[in-house]
């Protein structure tokens, strides 16, 4: 993923705000590099399995089998599907694939979180990530301020299993709430060390915001990414990657050195989940 910088960082932003102005999709137009230092091409290929759920609640084995032969090597959970850590550990390791991350609803209390870090460590799971919330914890400052607290204290029980701690977000943390976002609430007031993010890119673009923005204000911080396309505005509808507009090459490369771990495709509502994440698995070996 070599780069190279045709344009000053400052002229970068100067057109990423144009971007804004315009409508266009701003990571499409974001080609300056943060740095010159080469990168190898992407060698591991992640996938969230929400992609494929619908495939794995009717054949588990055959879908996990379908996913290896599309080139991914590690997975990002969210259901075990009924199947144990054990079931679960073999078929991964009959595939070569590896699962460093899984999606965790955040449980009621505090205390709840003790299983949920056995099961992950089980798994031989490195990350956990909340990836939603509901309206508990939304539409006012005072509730995204409980929800910064709760993601403190789960990083703090998460580190002591062992484990690292993320929050995912979709494009409601973006919507204006008492002067500032969800997103500025929760990043600011939590121990950036310990609870780290999971960008969702697509959602990311969604909002409006500018994927290379938010690296460059929380370098080190985003340690996974989702990837998966968007269309044109207005509508910036969701596709397979490499067939919309965003410039994967450089929000990845910029990641990568400021400590991006994961990549994992998804796609909400794939037409054909299996094809889907082929076709965006082997646009990403492009870069």
């Amino acid at each position: 993923m070599k780069e190279t910088t045709t344009q000053s960082r400052r002229d970068v932003l100067r057109l990423l705000a144009a971007g804004v102005a315009g409508g266009t999709l701003l990571p499409h137009i974001a080609q300056g590099s943060t740095a010159s230092v080469a990168l190898p091409r992407i060698d591991r290929m992640g996938l969230q399995l929400y992609t494929v759920r619908s495939a794995l609640a009717k054949d588990i084995e055959g879908t996990i089998a379908a996913i290896a032969k599309a080139g991914i090597t590690e997975l990002e959970f969210f259901n075990p599907f009924g199947k144990d850590v054990a079931w679960w550990s073999a078929l991964l390791k009959k595939h070569s694939l590896t699962a460093p991350s899984s999606h965790e609803a955040l449980p009621k209390t505090d205390d709840e979180w003790g299983p949920i870090f056995d099961r992950a460590n089980g798994m031989g799971h490195k990350l956990v990530v909340v990836p939603y919330v509901g309206n508990e914890y939304r539409g006012s400052k005072a509730n995204w301020m409980k929800l910064a607290d709760r993601l403190n204290k789960g990083a703090a029980k998460a580190k002591a299993a062992g484990l690292q701690f993320a929050y995912h977000n979709h494009d409601f943390e973006f919507a204006p709430v008492e002067g500032t976002t969800g997103y500025d609430i929760i990043t600011t007031n939590t121990d950036a060390n310990a609870v780290k993010l999971e960008m969702d890119i697509y959602w990311t673009v969604k909002a409006g915001q500018d994927p290379l923005a938010l690296m460059k204000r929380w370098p080190n911080r985003i340690v996974a990414v989702h990837v998966k396309d968007a269309g044109p505005a207005p509508e910036r509808k969701m596709m397979d990657v490499g067939a919309g507009t965003i410039d994967f090459k450089t929000i990845l490369a910029t990641g990568r050195k400021q400590g991006l771990q994961h990549w994992f495709i998804e796609h909400d509502t794939p037409t054909d989940p299996i094809a889907s994440i082929t076709a965006s698995a082997a646009a990403l070996k492009k870069l």
